[in-house]
C-alpha cells in the first residue's frame, strides 16, 4: 500500500468555501498517467495537482515537477491549482524558500511569497481577433458582444461583453453549449467586461468540453485577461474578480511577456491518498 499526502485548498480567496477548490497530491515518485487521471476523476475538482520534488525532500526542495488534471483530461496550465500547491508547500510543509519553481508543460513557473499572499509568475497569453458563432452566443445567453478573440496557448475563446451585469447574469445552457462548439479548436470560453467596486474587470469561465461547466476562479484565463485589459485601461496592475457562484479575486500585473497573479489560499483539509501497489 502506497500513501501520498493529499490536501484540499480553496484558491484565490481569504475565506473557506469560496474561491476555487483544488486537490494537491504530493508525490515522491512518478505515477502512471492513467492513475493520476483516475485520482483527478475521483477528487472531482476542476483540477487536481500532482507535485514531486526535482531534487531533495518535498519539504525543502526549491524546484518541483507539476502536472494538472481535470476530471477528464490533463491540462497544460492551471493557475488556481498552482496557487494551491504553493500554499501547501509554503504554509503546510513550511518550506522556507522565498521562491519555488515548477517545471510544467507550459515551461518553468515561479511562486513567491508576497506578505500573506502568493505571487505566481506565468506566461502572458497572445490572442487574435476572431468571430463567435451565433449558436455559441445563444447557448451562453449573450445578447451584446463587444469583441471576440482567440487565445492560442490555452485554446480559449475570449468574449468581451457590453457590461458587467451581463457577465454576472449569464445562465448558459450547457447541453447546447457543448454542441455549439462544433469543429472549433477552443477548449474554454472566457467572458469578461469592465468592473466596478474597485475591480478593473470581471470575468467568468466555461469549459464543459474538458469536464468543467463553470470554473469558479481561473488563474490561467487571466494570462489572457491581463494583457487584454492592460491595452484597454493602460494599467499594468489591476484588480480582477471572477463572478462565479463562489467568487474569487486576484491582483494581476503585466510584466512584458509575463503575468503575475497574486492571491491568497486556504488549506481546508489534509489527509492521505492510499493506493495499492499496482496503482502507485
Amino acid at each position: 500500500m502506497n500513501e501520498f499526502p493529499l490536501f484540499t485548498v480553496d484558491a484565490f480567496t481569504e475565506a473557506p468555501f469560496r474561491g476555487n477548490p483544488a486537490s494537491v497530491c504530493l508525490l515522491d515518485h512518478d505515477l502512471p498517467e492513467k492513475t493520476m487521471q483516475a485520482i483527478a476523476a475521483e477528487m472531482n475538482h476542476s483540477e487536481t495537482a500532482f507535485v514531486r520534488p526535482s531534487g531533495g525532500t518535498v519539504k525543502l526542495a526549491t524546484r518541483y515537477s507539476l502536472r494538472w488534471f481535470t476530471p477528464q483530461v490533463e491540462v497544460p496550465l492551471c493557475g488556481h491549482a498552482t496557487l494551491a500547491t504553493a500554499a501547501v508547500l509554503f504554509c503546510e510543509l513550511e518550506n522556507p524558500a522565498p521562491e519555488i519553481r515548477f517545471d510544467t508543460k507550459s515551461g518553468t513557473l515561479a511562486a513567491r511569497r508576497e506578505g500573506k499572499r502568493i505571487s505566481l509568475d506565468f506566461p502572458a497569453e497572445d490572442f487574435n481577433p476572431t468571430t463567435a458563432q451565433a449558436e455559441l452566443l445563444d447557448a451562453l445567453g449573450i445578447r451584446e458582444l463587444e469583441a471576440a478573440f482567440y487565445a492560442r496557448g490555452d485554446r480559449n475563446l475570449l468574449l468581451h461583453l457590453a457590461n458587467e451585469q451581463e457577465v454576472r447574469n449569464l445562465n448558459p445552457d450547457f447541453a447546447r453549449l457543448w454542441k455549439a462548439r462544433g469543429n472549433e479548436r477552443f477548449l474554454g470560453v472566457i467572458v469578461t467586461a469592465g468592473g466596478s467596486g474597485g475591480y478593473d474587470f470581471v470575468s467568468r469561465y466555461f469549459a464543459p468540453w474538458v469536464g468543467i461547466d463553470e470554473d469558479p476562479v481561473t488563474g490561467s484565463a487571466h494570462c489572457a485577461l491581463a494583457p487584454y485589459w492592460a491595452r484597454i485601461t493602460g494599467k499594468k496592475e489591476m484588480r480582477a474578480y471572477q463572478a462565479s457562484g463562489r467568487g474569487g479575486e486576484m491582483i494581476v500585473r503585466l510584466k512584458g511577456d509575463r503575468v503575475e497573479l497574486v492571491g491568497s489560499a486556504v488549506v481546508l483539509t489534509t489527509g492521505a491518498l492510499r493506493l495499492s501497489g499496482g496503482e502507485g
